[in-house]
């Protein structure tokens, strides 16, 4: 007999009416089953993509309902994860059930110490498997828990930065610093890997020669952030997992700040994914910018992918990184 999951566990401590259950910023290989008829909803490109490929019904923005119950999983950053808990609590009927679970590792934790304080009726916690899962009632949310775009003014214009991007609510130091070190001519095709709400390429598309560039971000609420702030006819949008994206042609150059979180732990290997793709989209003498925490072994990941490797700068905390000339056969 399978072990039973968290969902397991809460579906039989708090059933569930009968009814569509909305099931928001579920993630790839997560058995939504007992949940019965539910609609997942991601703007995370990559477990939208798989949550479909398994046969889930999934969407990348929450429809109208009515959905009788909710699920919630919790996502990286706080403020994103009470966003996210206030859009199921008020999709609902009052009163009905919305499971909230999530990792330790997550924050899990702290997030049920916010729902015991604000939302009357939040229910004891199950443990399993290094995570939690707890119900809340549906119905109004607390005040200042609803998403909000959190402006960000920089030399290269201002953004709208939504909840839950990276960078939220802030400009990156080592995007900064990146976008302050690209050289006043740039090559005439660009792409920005993983270009969240559209720093790096707003600074490129200043510099001189720039013709086109690709912006490829895996969160459509950051890619769409990017669109509202970038109005020039140079850039091109592009909603997909940055790691297996495709150029209808070579690129001149790659801009990139690669990630190197899967939730809050840190996996570089998650950068050198990053390293790889910008190698794959760039033509035999193209060029590739990176910006790193001084810390992560990357040096190895690029002598491997390009025939030259450069640090161009940096500071304690960062490193510029500059490959050239991508090797086709590594």
């Amino acid at each position: 007999m399978p072990t039973p999951t968290r969902l397991d566990l809460a579906v039989r401590e708090w059933p569930l009416p009968e009814g569509r259950v909305l099931s928001l910023r579920p993630r790839a290989g997560e058995d939504l089953s007992p949940l019965g008829d539910v609609l997942a909803v991601t703007g995370f490109r990559p477990d939208l993509d798989a949550l479909a490929a398994a046969g889930v019904a999934v969407e990348a923005e929450t429809p109208g309902g009515p959905f009788a119950a909710a699920h919630v999983r919790m996502p990286r950053a706080r403020e994103h994860a009470k966003a996210l808990v206030a859009k199921a609590m008020e999709a609902v009927p009052a009163g009905a059930p919305v499971l909230v679970e999530g990792l330790k590792a997550d924050g899990i934790e702290g997030l049920l110490r916010a729902c015991r304080k604000a939302v009357p009726g939040t229910s004891p916690a199950i443990s399993k498997a290094h995570g939690k899962v707890f119900r809340v009632p549906g119905g109004p949310a607390p005040e200042g828990w609803a998403a909000g775009a959190a402006e960000v003014a920089t030399p290269w214009g201002t953004f709208e930065t939504p909840a839950g991007a990276f960078s939220a609510g802030r400009a990156d130091p080592a995007s900064l610093m990146l976008a302050e070190a690209l050289p006043a001519r740039m090559p005439a095709h660009l792409v920005d890997l993983g270009a969240g709400w559209g720093l790096l390429s707003a600074a490129a598309l200043l510099r001189e020669g720039v013709e086109r560039i690709d912006l490829v971000e895996a969160e459509k609420d950051a890619l769409d952030a990017a669109r509202r702030a970038i109005a020039d006819p140079r850039a091109r949008f592009h909603w997909a997992d940055a790691t297996r994206w495709t150029p209808d042609r070579p690129a001149d150059a790659v801009i990139c700040n690669p990630p190197f979180h899967e939730g809050r732990a840190a996996d570089p290997a998650l950068g050198r994914a990053f390293i790889a793709q910008a190698a794959r989209v760039l033509s035999p003498k193209g060029r590739a910018w990176f910006v790193a925490n001084r810390h992560l072994p990357y040096e190895a990941a690029l002598a491997e992918r390009f025939r030259h490797v450069e640090e161009v700068g940096g500071t304690p905390a960062f490193k510029l990184l500059v490959g050239g000339s991508p090797r086709r056969n590594p």
